[in-house]
């Protein structure tokens, strides 16, 4: 029977000609037969990557001998089959998209909170002088969140410099930033200390991490992840769940799109009205025109748009 695993890592590690960098790293993944979601930028790297337990085992040795990627720490996955169908590795401004993109203020390679292991957040987590910050989009603590953190209500991380003001009142307290491998606090815990925040820490390596080394104990509900599984089980101590279906309220961790693309709300669906409403989130979407096929999973497949021909002929004639 063949292994797959799937890797999810970041790396904050400067990268001369970030375009022809990710060009080439596209097909050398391709080479490997590698799918997965890889982001380039001149700051570094942020992947996540799935494939057969060999080509993953060669992509992380391949990583780790380059001295810009050496400290990589990958978090693997064991998966009954790839959790990606395609292979895209893009360049971007920034390997996760905050707006903080001047390295003189804001640069994780040389100032960021302090590195919590599992351990020593469990030992500090419950303090009363200590304040547990999910930086977070709001879909993804709606499914799951450490027990009695403070959450922030923004639909992506590039809104999250907006909340300083929101925190401010905080600046007293130890506050322990998290997301769900790490990547995200680095930029956040660094930006709450350029502004002025004096005791800032953040969980290293994530929610993920903190689930393999700790069993994921007081973690309320299910990880919200970038690939085809959508959510994954991180506690085995103390499991609750906590996020409830939009439509009839009963308790239940099925995430999806609804069905009518252009809807495509990200909202989390109990089965009973995912079969009622045929995937959609409303007997509106459900009875629109362009409504999707659902199968029952609420994912779909971006289909490539047709090239308009007519407008590309305009745009070089204006040109």
């Amino acid at each position: 029977m063949i292994k797959y695993n799937t890797l999810l890592y970041y790396c904050y590690s400067a990268i001369e000609n970030a375009e022809q960098f990710a060009a080439d790293h596209l097909q050398f993944c391709k080479s490997l037969n590698l799918v997965g979601r890889i982001i380039v930028a001149e700051e570094g790297l942020n992947g996540t990557v799935s494939g057969t337990e060999e080509s993953c085992k060669t992509y992380m040795d391949s990583l780790h001998a380059d001295q810009r990627f050496a400290k990589i720490d990958f978090k693997v996955d064991e998966v009954d089959e790839p959790s990606f169908i395609k292979m895209h590795c893009r360049y971007k401004s920034e390997i996760v998209h905050s707006g903080l993109r001047d390295p003189h203020i804001i640069n994780p390679e040389k100032k960021t909170g302090i590195h919590l292991e599992a351990g020593e957040f469990i030992n500090m987590k419950d303090d009363e002088d200590v304040l547990i910050l999910d930086v977070r989009s709001d879909y993804e603590h709606s499914i799951g969140r450490f027990k009695n953190a403070l959450t922030l209500d923004i639909e992506n991380f590039r809104d999250f410099p907006a909340k300083i003001n929101e925190l401010a009142k905080y600046k007293d307290k130890k506050i322990i930033t998290y997301c769900t491998g790490g990547i995200k606090c680095e930029k956040a815990s660094a930006l709450l200390l350029h502004e002025g925040f004096e005791h800032v820490y953040q969980l290293h390596g994530g929610i993920i991490k903190y689930g393999r080394e700790a069993g994921g104990k007081d973690f309320e509900g299910k990880c919200y992840v970038f690939d085809n599984r959508v959510a994954v089980d991180v506690n085995s101590v103390n499991p609750v769940v906590i996020s409830t279906c939009r439509n009839c309220g009963a308790h239940t961790t099925k995430m999806i799109n609804c069905a009518n693309p252009e809807c495509n709300e990200h909202f989390t669906q109990c089965d009973k009205c995912g079969t009622k409403l045929d995937g959609a989130c409303s007997e509106t979407c459900q009875t629109h025109p362009r409504k999707r096929i659902y199968d029952g999973t609420g994912y779909y497949v971006k289909v490539p748009q047709a090239v308009n021909l007519k407008k590309n002929t305009a745009e070089k004639n204006y040109l």
